[in-house]
């Protein structure tokens, strides 16, 4: 129902909008109707009326490319952000990392990020977080669940596409591997997760979480030679955030969105 103080689009104006759609620039013709139906519409100088209409167009496209990448990622928890809860003292966060880190700069860089706490004071969270940070610049993430990325790749050698995962893990701009530590490394495993991290670009980033302390990640791999190569490609000039402020899991707002 039009409200009644927009006023009727005539049947050119009808015309320009629909060629508009018929081009595909769905953004503009909805924002275009919308200056149409404006009775104030003259008031506003034309400059205004176009920077409206391009932007509208704009944020449509950028809103659709964002939510393919945010999709193509497989996040936990995709609607994830930077609230103010990172501000809470008694979570005891570093908030100047956080804000720098937001601004991707280790990524472009190819950098490592670790972030390494107690359970439930919202690292994964903040993983995810940080990652819509990057896809947010259009770079590429995917993220995994340690144990789901061992097993796909268990799962890959046995149907001969081994190569192509590794292939498409070493393709992506950021790397998030969630719960590092909390599955056992056989031999199998720790070349395999070897891998995956040697075949990445110097300039492709890792970000893994992990609620066991980095000192006690060199114990988790069954075979030490893949544990000092694993361990070397990951910790070598990497950043470090610690999390071991409260428990964040039974409060608000980040209850609502699941945070583990």
């Amino acid at each position: 129902m039009k409200s009644l103080t927009s006023k009727q689009l005539t049947i050119e104006e009808y015309e320009i909008c629909n060629k508009l759609k018929a081009m595909r620039f769905s953004g503009m013709a909805a924002e275009l109707e919308k200056v149409f139906a404006d009775p104030n519409t003259d008031l506003l100088p034309f400059d205004d009326k176009i920077k409206r209409i391009v932007d509208a167009e704009w944020d449509l496209r950028y809103t659709k490319k964002l939510n393919r990448f945010v999709k193509k990622a497989t996040l936990k928890y995709p609607n994830a952000d930077l609230d103010d809860t990172i501000y809470d003292p008694s979570r005891q966060l570093d908030t100047h990392v956080i804000e720098t880190l937001s601004k991707c700069d280790w990524v472009d860089q190819g950098k490592n990020l670790v972030i390494t706490g107690k359970t439930s004071s919202g690292k994964s969270y903040l993983a995810n977080a940080l990652a819509i940070c990057a896809l947010k610049r259009f770079k590429t993430a995917r993220y995994y669940k340690a144990s789901g990325l061992i097993n796909e790749l268990s799962r890959a050698e046995k149907l001969g596409t081994y190569p192509e995962e590794l292939s498409q893990l070493a393709s992506y701009d950021l790397l998030v591997v969630d719960d590092f530590g909390l599955m056992s490394l056989d031999i199998d495993k720790c070349r395999n997760l070897f891998e995956v991290f040697d075949s990445r670009d110097p300039y492709k980033s890792i970000l893994l979480v992990s609620q066991i302390p980095v000192a006690s990640w060199y114990d988790m791999f069954s075979d030490h030679t893949y544990a000092e190569a694993s361990l070397a490609r990951i910790l070598s000039d990497s950043y470090r955030l610690e999390m071991n402020g409260k428990n964040m899991r039974n409060l608000e707002p980040i209850n609502k969105r699941k945070n583990g």
